[in-house]
């Protein structure tokens, strides 16, 4: 998934700031260029996730050149941020892990009281991490 954010120009007593005009609220900083970059991916994949938990849909990302001209970005600087699409991939997958028995106890005990199976107890428990 690439989405287009707009860069305000960092200073030497001011970060760079950075915002993802096709996902509302989605913005993030750094004190470098590249810091300011990274953080903004990873602000992306977080806005993303959360939209999939609420049951909302995600923005398709609009084309560079549509909004190079806003008004609001003036003078800003354009980059394209790149965020996997696997990562919000929820197709079941198998998995064999290994576990100390005690803890697998205790999972399935936690897992049964919240009338759960030990696969949806883990699943929910990362969720909500």
């Amino acid at each position: 998934m690439h989405y287009p954010i707009a860069i305000e120009i960092g200073t030497e007593s001011q970060a760079f700031g950075v915002v993802v005009p096709d996902l509302p609220g989605c913005f993030s900083a750094g004190d470098t260029l590249e810091e300011a970059l990274a953080n903004a991916e990873e602000a992306i994949a977080l806005w993303i996730d959360a939209e999939i938990d609420a049951g909302r849909s995600i923005p398709l990302a609009s084309p560079l050149s549509a909004l190079q001209g806003r008004r609001e970005h003036k003078g800003w600087a354009w980059a394209i941020a790149h965020v996997d699409p696997a990562r919000f991939d929820d197709t079941i997958e198998r998995i064999n892990i290994t576990l100390p028995r005690r803890v697998l106890k205790k999972i399935d005990t936690a897992a049964k009281s919240a009338g759960e199976t030990r696969s949806g107890y883990i699943a929910k428990l990362a969720l909500t991490s």
